[in-house]
């Protein structure tokens, strides 16, 4: 996915009723995750799993993700971490 002429969004649009459930897009442009939630300054966002079962959240400062809006007007991120990478981290506890 060409993201060069997706909309970055503001730090005001950074809510959860804008990110939640958006895609999460590693450093060969592959999938590597969902937005669950908002933790404070921080991204919870589950890897792995199938369709949202047996997903394992990890806890990403919000600054490491580049958040957007493509075409469509679908929000998702840019991260350079790898999906291997993502499931390396500890797991997130609420």
């Amino acid at each position: 996915m060409d993201h060069t002429n997706h909309v970055r969004l503001t730090s005001n649009e950074l809510t959860s009723d804008i990110l939640d459930g958006a895609t999460i897009y590693g450093a060969e442009d592959e999938k590597v995750g969902t937005v669950s939630h908002l933790h404070g300054s921080e991204v919870v966002v589950d890897v792995g799993g199938f369709l949202g079962i047996g997903a394992k959240p990890v806890a990403v400062p919000a600054n490491q993700l580049d958040f957007m809006r493509d075409e469509n007007g679908d929000v998702h991120a840019v991260t350079t971490w790898t999906k291997e990478q993502l499931k390396a981290m500890p797991e997130h506890q609420d």
